[in-house]
């Protein structure tokens, strides 16, 4: 069995039950305690604070855990990345108050800046050669102008809908962060393999998102150039019918450019086009 740690409550724990669920692997809402295991992969669930994740994987609490890059890069710990999962997107940025003027980063010499993250912010301060004064909290870091306890802030931002109602504004990002998997560095042959297995279904899962499996029949002498609009993810299924002159065609498109290439399809003869949900992608 592998144990994995996930964040306890938020939307990266409901992100990484859904990932899960997605890949086969079902977690009952009324086991959603401290430990919890499933019924469908030899998995164990360890329900952890988000800032304790990264030492916990690096240390062998938990054999691998999902956790945010900005937390992964605040902790410095020794576990290993194995996998950037592309949800619970956001950024770390520096924020002032709305009614400063900004010029570049050299407003922040010699300037108070609270935050929750100051290994990340004094790695950029360092990087852009400024030198300001770092007022670390756990909590309500957006508030800190206000109360007179620093002159700008440097925190996590999503829509930037917090900053707006305490009066700020983002002047610069520092970095774009991201849910990744992470792992105990030398993990056993047998926690490996689970592992592995685990990456196989997550990567299928993700392969299908913005998929759609498209079926339609098309007259026979127009597949080639049915096949250069849709080429597959190696090429076309082409499937005679029973009447002649005639051809079954499937084939997986992206969804962002479905109508596009309907409208193509239809303008050389296909017809009776179904369009299908893509659950799994397994190549």
């Amino acid at each position: 069995m592998i144990r994995i740690a996930l964040q306890s409550k938020g939307r990266l724990n409901e992100d990484s039950l859904a990932l899960l669920a997605e890949a086969g692997i079902g977690i009952e809402p009324s086991k959603r305690k401290l430990l919890s295991r499933s019924d469908d992969f030899p998995i164990e669930i360890l329900y952890l604070r988000d800032d304790d994740i990264p030492h916990a994987v690096e240390r062998g609490v938990a054999d691998i855990g999902i956790v945010g890059l900005n937390e992964y890069e605040e902790r410095q710990c020794g576990a290993a990345i194995v996998h950037r999962l592309g949800f619970g997107k956001c950024r770390l940025s520096l924020a002032i108050p709305k009614g400063e003027s900004y010029a570049g980063p050299a407003y922040f010499a010699g300037k108070r800046i609270a935050t929750s993250y100051p290994v990340i912010l004094r790695k950029f301060l360092t990087e852009k050669q400024i030198e300001a004064e770092i007022e670390e909290i756990a909590g309500s870091v957006e508030i800190a102008p206000a109360v007179g306890l620093a002159d700008a802030i440097f925190d996590i931002v999503s829509s930037g809908g917090t900053l707006v109602s305490n009066g700020l504004k983002e002047v610069e990002t520092a970095m774009h962060s991201e849910a990744v998997l992470i792992a105990t560095p030398g993990l056993a042959v047998e926690k490996q393999a689970l592992l592995d297995q685990l990456l196989f279904r997550i990567e299928s899962v993700e392969r299908s998102r913005g998929k759609k499996y498209i079926l339609m029949n098309i007259p026979t002498d127009r597949i080639p150039e049915a096949a250069a609009i849709l080429p597959g993810v190696k090429s076309p299924t082409i499937l005679p019918l029973a009447e002649a002159g005639w051809s079954s065609m499937h084939a997986v498109v992206d969804e962002r450019a479905l109508w596009q290439k309907i409208e193509r399809l239809k303008a050389i003869g296909a017809e009776d086009i179904l369009v299908l949900a893509l659950e799994k992608m397994i190549l």
